[in-house]
């Protein structure tokens, strides 16, 4: 049974003939729901030490500091207390901006190769390193009381720059559980990827993803990390996680179910193994979208 109706839909303020919009607050804690939106969103947040920012399947503790981009109108997203302390004192700017901007011929011109990289990223929401946070905060800033709209748009478009280079973003969402497709350079490797994809809830052996590479199984897991950074072993757990980490999202189906429908033969390792890759039980995750939040 499809359980979306948990996830809010917001519908953002930002109009068709506006670029961007973007918004300042100060307050004590977070009491929106997790939610999706079809906009770009960069949310900058300060003084929230000990909240809980959830992504898609990421579910990570905030620091002081916080700068986060989602560009993916399925990705579902929203902070909650934590461990926050009470009367905490905090800061937030949040930048709304269509995917229009995105799909702009500026946009394909060689000058922003780094932008639409950090785009394609998004999908799967970024966190961005401290430095690059500290660095583009006046930026953001100056955002919040700017009353030209063009100067607003231009300092936007430096802002994106500056993050764009910043060597320390990760990526949060699995790609599985966001529903992206697996980038690669290599055909080899976009090729074993949408196996392992099609058949995760099966066995899966090393024999079949060489053949598959037409490489030798020794040369193909070398093979395999290079180009991914994972061993694929790993690479296939973590597809089998963001596919169960998906279905407690989706569906109502029990902790056990859906160990079994992902491809794992065993519920203690299941719930081992998710907790180490997540932070939280699979049945703690359920939770965290399911927490009834008020909605202001």
């Amino acid at each position: 049974m499809k359980n979306k109706a948990l996830v809010f839909h917001e519908i953002t303020p930002l109009t068709d003939g506006d670029c961007l919009y973007v918004i300042a607050r100060k307050k004590q804690g977070f009491d929106f729901p997790v939610h999706t939106h079809a906009e770009f969103e960069l949310n900058y947040i300060e003084g929230a030490s000990g909240a809980r920012r959830l992504v898609g399947d990421s579910i990570e503790e905030i620091q002081d500091y916080e700068l986060i981009l989602v560009g993916n109108e399925e990705l579902e997203h929203g902070w909650s207390d934590g461990s926050l302390k009470p009367g905490a004192d905090i800061f937030e700017i949040t930048v709304q901006f269509s995917g229009s901007l995105i799909g702009s011929e500026l946009m394909v011109k060689n000058q922003f190769h780094s932008v639409r990289e950090m785009f394609e990223k998004a999908r799967n929401g970024i966190s961005f390193s401290l430095p690059a946070i500290l660095k583009v905060k006046p930026l953001l800033q100056s955002l919040t009381s700017e009353t030209q709209g063009f100067y607003a748009v231009t300092t936007f478009m430096n802002l994106l720059y500056e993050l764009s280079k910043d060597d320390g973003m990760r990526t949060l969402a699995s790609q599985t559980f966001s529903q992206t497709e697996q980038y690669s350079r290599s055909r080899r490797i976009r090729q074993v990827c949408s196996y392992i994809d099609a058949h995760y809830s099966s066995s899966i052996y090393l024999r079949e993803l060489a053949e598959l590479a037409n490489m030798s199984e020794a040369a193909f897991s070398r093979f395999f990390r290079q180009q991914t950074g994972k061993s694929i072993t790993d690479y296939i757990i973590e597809t089998r996680i963001g596919k169960a980490a998906r279905e407690l999202v989706d569906t109502d189906k029990n902790v056990s179910e859906i160990c079994y429908s992902a491809g794992f033969n065993n519920l203690t390792n299941f719930n081992r193994l998710f907790k180490k890759r997540r932070g939280c039980t699979p049945k703690e995750f359920r939770d965290s979208y399911r927490k009834k939040q008020v909605l202001v």
